[in-house]
């Protein structure tokens, strides 16, 4: 468990480097790989450590860099991939039901499924939206709003705007400015300021909840 959490770590961290290795090694077979994480990060519950931002972000530097891939036919796939997982994850919650929350799993926290519920409470139907650029949130959103019945008009249309917008913004922010030196040249920083970014509504969620209930 240790030597694969070391190598999952190293991997995130280098992951400009082994991106354009995997691109050099599988050439277009690269485009299912990338749809495959994507899916699997939005889509599977029992997977929200996946990298979301920073791979998105990545695949788009080492596009423009290598030219093994079209970046005009990664975003739509990827879009794709993206609105496949979330309807996989809403149609799950939606069969499991209020039977998830009975108890906890090792898969899936009940901790998770409640600061979920907690964004849902404060945004409503935008949190899919919004939850699009916050990890793990992310990746329950759509279960939670499958498990709460909403509709899923209210949901695709949510989870549209929210998917053009994570993947068109980030995979063409690393396409334009990854090979920008000062960028290129911390890009193991640059993926962590992804990271760090993307958790702070979290944090600041907690941080919030905490010093409201001591004031309380």
């Amino acid at each position: 468990m240790l030597e694969l959490l070391t190598q999952f770590l190293d991997f995130i961290r280098h992951l400009d480097v082994h991106l354009e290795n995997i691109m050099h090694d599988y050439q277009l077979l690269t485009y299912v790989l990338l749809a495959l994480i994507i899916f699997c990060e939005t889509g599977l519950v029992v997977t929200p450590f996946l990298p979301g931002d920073s791979l998105l972000f990545a695949a788009g530097a080492i596009t423009a860099k290598t030219g093994i891939l079209n970046v005009w036919i990664l975003i739509p796939l990827l879009f794709l991939a993206a609105i496949l997982g979330d309807n996989t994850n809403y149609f799950f919650g939606r069969f499991l039901g209020n039977k998830v929350f009975t108890k906890d799993y090792w898969f899936l926290k009940r901790s998770y499924i409640d600061r979920t519920q907690e964004f849902y409470e404060k945004h409503g139907a935008k949190t899919l939206i919004i939850a699009r650029f916050v990890p793990i949130v992310r990746t329950f959103a759509p279960f939670v709003a499958g498990v709460g019945n909403m509709t899923y008009r209210k949901f695709i249309y949510n989870c549209i705007v929210g998917g053009i917008s994570w993947v068109t913004g980030l995979t063409l922010a690393g396409y334009f400015f990854g090979q920008i030196p000062i960028v290129k040249n911390n890009f193991e920083i640059v993926v962590f300021g992804i990271i760090g970014v993307s958790v702070l509504p979290i944090v600041f969620e907690f941080v919030r909840s905490r010093f409201g209930k001591k004031a309380a």
